[in-house]
């Protein structure tokens, strides 16, 4: 039986074989021990990845760049996940160690791409790729970043002393590089607002993307219905059942719902409202906010939500580039929020705006008086 709390001694040894063997195992809260490595450009290598965690994890290494990539095509693979192992069939993909339960291990032999490069390696499961990632570096060198200025490892990760910021155990020690101290928490650290968590939510499809704002402000933006569900305020998620690898769980929303949409869809390029076909496209960062991108009948919609200056609501800020017709922002009387917008015309609940005005628009939502859904 593997020790959860012990410290792993990690290391990357040359046998007399000439194959090189490195070894990863995980820490508790979503985390692989050996957060990067190096290795030369076709270099024979055997990885073993074990498992000592209460939970059951793959390990992905990615073409360099596509961890994201491949982290979302993993997530649609939906009810047929656990089959695949969430290994999903992408030329992004380079090679894969399916899914290893507890206190086990499998071993992967390939070797290194001879183009340079920082090749990802992720964990695919749900809720696990966004945060449990490592860097494997090929180059003749041997040259990586400091790493606190490491942007291929988790932020939690680029920390001076090499430790595994966040709530540690009382009796935890570091030693060697890039090692870091099996630990108990509720989360796997402690970030800082804005930050992006991809998990199960009930209210959501299972493509739910949340994302704790300053201000103690916090959304679920439905990747599979390309809309803003819910927002709430008081906390972020209880991920505690979710760590312990239970794959039929949702997180849970800490704090109270303020908004809940209740429209068909947000917006419109029709005054019938008829049900759009849309399509996501993934989302980019500004100044770490997620500006989501899908299309809506095949037309670009990129939007952005802050909180409000008040701290007692959300600001959504909407770019149409390419709209040629009249579009409609929709509401809903009893979603929780009051609305304003500084250019259009309201009609009722709708707000109707020119294609002109809907190159970019803002929507202030403030939470009502009483405001908790």
């Amino acid at each position: 039986m593997m020790a959860i709390l012990s410290i792993v001694q990690l290391y990357a040894q040359n046998t007399t074989d000439t194959v090189r063997t490195i070894k990863i195992d995980v820490l508790v809260g979503l985390q692989f021990d050996l957060v990067r490595f190096n290795v030369k450009p076709g270099e024979k290598l055997n990885l073993i990845f074990s498992n000592s965690d209460d939970m059951s994890h793959n390990l992905l290494i990615t073409k360099p760049g596509a961890r994201l990539e491949v982290v979302n095509e993993a997530l649609k693979l939906g009810q047929k996940g656990p089959e695949m192992d969430y290994i999903p069939i992408s030329s992004s993909v380079l090679w894969s160690i399916p899914v290893v339960n507890p206190n086990q291990f499998r071993t992967l032999s390939f070797t290194a791409p001879k183009q340079e490069g920082v090749y990802p390696y992720v964990c695919t499961l749900p809720g696990h790729g966004f945060i449990m990632f490592g860097a494997m570096y090929v180059n003749s060198d041997g040259r990586m970043p400091e790493l606190k200025d490491d942007s291929n490892i988790p932020p939690n990760r680029r920390v001076g002393d090499n430790s595994f910021s966040g709530t540690q155990h009382t009796n935890h020690q570091v030693k060697g590089e890039d090692q870091a101290v099996k630990i108990k928490a509720l989360h796997p650290y402690t970030p800082v607002s804005p930050y992006i968590y991809r998990v199960f939510i009930d209210g959501a499809s299972p493509a739910a993307i949340a994302v704790s704002l300053p201000g103690d402000l916090s959304y679920c933006w439905d990747a599979g219905t390309c809309k803003l569900r819910f927002a709430w305020r008081g906390g972020f998620l209880d991920n505690s059942e979710l760590w312990k690898g239970k794959g039929d769980v949702s997180a849970k929303v800490v704090g109270n719902l303020f908004f809940r949409d209740k429209t068909q869809f947000p917006l419109s390029f029709s005054a019938d409202n008829n049900a759009p076909k849309l399509d996501y496209k993934g989302y980019k960062l500004i100044k770490r906010y997620p500006e989501f991108h899908y299309t809506i009948n095949g037309i670009d919609v990129y939007e952005l939500i802050l909180p409000k200056a008040d701290g007692k609501g959300l600001s959504r800020t909407f770019r149409i580039p390419n709209v040629k017709s009249t579009v409609w922002f929709n509401t809903d009387q009893s979603d929780g929020v009051k609305y304003e917008a500084l250019t259009g015309s309201w009609e009722g609940n709708r707000l109707k705006l020119t294609s002109k005005e809907a190159r970019e628009f803002s929507i202030i939502m403030s939470v009502k008086e009483g405001g908790l859904l």
